[in-house]
């Protein structure tokens, strides 16, 4: 456990952290009460959470889940923007719930065993890889409230769905159910209900066998496929290259091979 999250190990704790299979942080949205509704103090858990996974070079991987039989997340709490405390649910440095515009190196997983609408749909869109069932269920509800998914919803649906069905979600404000976000490439795997959490914390536990610093540098190549042109991708790619050859891995990765065992990597 990281000292400074300690407190999260709580049953009751609004977001609770734990450590699984040595590598692999767990974060749980725990208010089930409210539908995991973002409050300002989940926000303020989720900026610390994403601050000390990063700075924790034994993690290498998160699980982002819910402690809600039929709910990944709400959005954001209505009772809150109703009494005036709305911004409470930003952060400054990550916006919406402390989490969606975070600068983070290491690939967060949803866990989405129930429906994930608005601000849930978006906590979803800001993770890296999605395992979900068939009874979850994606939507940007927000246009019929006269609002607009400003979490990072409107232009990051459209980048993990067909553009024509990412705009039809987005002007209809329907929901897309499990099965066919995963045939459409929005979830990564589709399991049975009670195998969600397990299959994340799988596929968590396969990114963590691999160096560390390769996964990293890997990833922020992949991500900036999204901003970047050619010339720019290749000079992260050189960038990224030379990381991962300064590294302590670089060596560790070979000497394995030839020694015929698993590497011991140092993430150095």
């Amino acid at each position: 456990m990281t000292t400074q999250l300690e407190h999260l190990a709580a049953p009751d704790a609004v977001v609770r952290f734990e450590i699984r299979n040595g590598h692999t942080a767990l974060v749980t949205l725990n208010r089930p009460d409210a539908r995991n509704a973002v409050s300002a103090a989940m926000a303020q858990a989720l900026e610390a959470i994403v601050d000390a996974t990063q700075a924790d070079a034994n993690i290498r991987a998160v699980v982002l889940a819910s402690s809600h039989a039929d709910v990944f997340c709400a959005g954001a709490d209505l009772k809150e923007v109703h009494a005036g405390r709305g911004d409470q649910l930003f952060t400054e440095r990550n916006g919406f719930a402390g989490l969606v515009f975070a600068e983070r190196t290491k690939p967060w997983i949803a866990a989405v065993n129930g429906k994930a609408l608005a601000g849930g749909c978006e906590l979803v869109l800001a993770c890296d890889m999605v395992v979900a069932s068939p009874r979850a269920g994606f939507g940007l509800p927000e246009v019929l409230r006269g609002l607009v998914a400003a979490a990072g919803g409107m232009y990051r649906l459209p980048r993990v769905l067909p553009p024509n069905i990412a705009l039809e979600l987005i002007a209809t404000a329907l929901p897309l159910g499990g099965e066919r976000a995963y045939a459409l490439g929005m979830v990564n795997r589709l399991v049975d209900p009670e195998q969600v959490l397990n299959e994340a914390l799988l596929l968590a536990s396969q990114i963590a066998a691999n160096a560390p610093i390769a996964v990293r540098e890997s990833l922020r190549v992949a991500r900036a496929a999204f901003a970047q042109n050619e010339a720019g991708l290749r000079a992260i790619t050189r960038e990224a290259r030379g990381a991962v050859f300064a590294s302590n891995d670089y060596k560790e990765g070979p000497l394995a091979f030839i020694e015929k065992r698993k590497p011991c990597w140092t993430g150095t």
